[in-house]
């Protein structure tokens, strides 16, 4: 089931809401504009008129596998959304950004209440914001003028519910195998800005079993990052 709203605050928080009064897994709301969008580590994500906002929920079991996976998941529907539609090459930063030549084209946020996993995603559509301090682009300045919001989230949702679906019945593998298709090549050098304000520069190697990604350093050695902002150099 999709919702609309013509404007909110946030989709996520409107859908955590809704998650902890019982709101199915499969539901998905969609905001023609946000108030109060925001991304990862906190970041504010600009949200004019004409972008694609939603969320979705997942009901988590302990025989699913790590809940946290479900941004591969994500990225993987996201990716396969605005690929075909893009003028140049989009690919998967680790863990679920949506890039296009280097340029953001598209954003996910997990948040989770209880056993629901409350999944955000925006994708530029007819407009991307021009000052901020990294290189972001819409659908639009792809080619794809004549994308529409609604109708991208017709096609999200089946997508969704495609890698969703492979996640449940194959476990990880087959959806990880995937994003390391789509995702930076491996070598691609990187900066990762970890929760603490540590810096660590090297290159990228894989993703590990459990969807961390093994950042190779320069002298050799290996190193899990369970999170932080990933910066391409």
């Amino acid at each position: 089931m999709i919702r609309f709203v013509a404007e909110t605050g946030s989709t996520n928080a409107d859908m955590l809401a809704l998650a902890e009064q019982g709101a199915s897994e499969g539901s998905w709301l969609r905001a023609g504009r946000q108030t109060g969008g925001r991304g990862r580590m906190g970041r504010i994500w600009e949200s004019p008129g004409g972008n694609l906002f939603c969320s979705t929920l997942v009901r988590v079991s302990p025989y699913d596998p790590p809940a946290h996976t479900l941004a591969l998941v994500s990225a993987n529907a996201v990716h396969a959304l605005v690929a075909p539609l893009c003028d140049g090459q989009a690919c998967i930063k680790w863990p679920n950004d949506v890039l296009v030549d280097g340029a953001k084209i598209a954003g996910i946020l997990l948040e989770r209440v209880g056993d629901a996993i409350v999944i955000g995603i925006g994708v530029n559509v007819i407009g991307h914001p021009t000052a901020l301090d990294r290189p972001v682009t819409s659908l639009a300045a792809q080619g794809a003028c004549d994308a529409d919001a609604a109708s991208l989230l017709d096609r999200l949702v089946e997508l969704f519910a495609h890698w969703l679906a492979i996640w449940r019945a194959q476990g990880l593998e087959p959806v990880r195998a995937h994003w390391l298709l789509n995702a930076h090549p491996a070598g691609a050098p990187m900066r990762v800005m970890l929760p603490n304000g540590e810096a660590v520069e090297g290159a990228f190697d894989t993703l590990d079993r459990d969807g961390m990604l093994i950042l190779r350093l320069a002298n050799g050695q290996s190193r899990a990052i369970h999170a932080g902002d990933i910066i391409l150099t």
